[in-house]
């Protein structure tokens, strides 16, 4: 398994005002939106035009289970990392022991979070 660290997610309150502070005053490139239904959540990827880093913005419906009351520094929502082997990342991942919070196959890819140590969130998506 060799991980690759791809992008941060953030926690949002207003998606809008966010997409423009990071385009607009941080100059981020806006690399598509996507609604995911399987969590009720809207997401938009931001990357930075010269380090290629991602930020990826997430908001959530109310009746969505990632919705919880915002409180200020405690947006981080995830940091993602992308997998060659999904599957047996994922049985490594549960005989250590780590909390899976969800996984998600929409045919077109696949994605789990678990928690770290620490109880941050962490993404693990099938690449390419």
């Amino acid at each position: 398994m060799k991980p690759s660290f791809i992008y941060v997610g953030i926690r949002v309150k207003d998606m809008s005002k966010s997409i423009e502070f990071y385009t607009k005053f941080l100059g981020m490139e806006d690399k598509g939106h996507s609604r995911i239904e399987v969590t009720k959540g809207d997401v938009v990827y931001l990357e930075s035009k010269d380090a290629k880093v991602g930020i990826e913005l997430n908001h959530y419906d109310k009746d969505s289970q990632f919705n919880s009351d915002y409180v200020v520094g405690e947006g981080l929502d995830h940091l993602a990392f992308s997998v060659e082997e999904f599957d047996a990342t994922m049985r490594q991942a549960r005989e250590a022991g780590y909390k899976i919070f969800k996984e998600v196959d929409t045919g077109k890819s696949k994605w789990a979070y678990i928690e770290d140590p620490n109880g941050i969130w962490i993404e693990l998506c099938k690449s390419g």
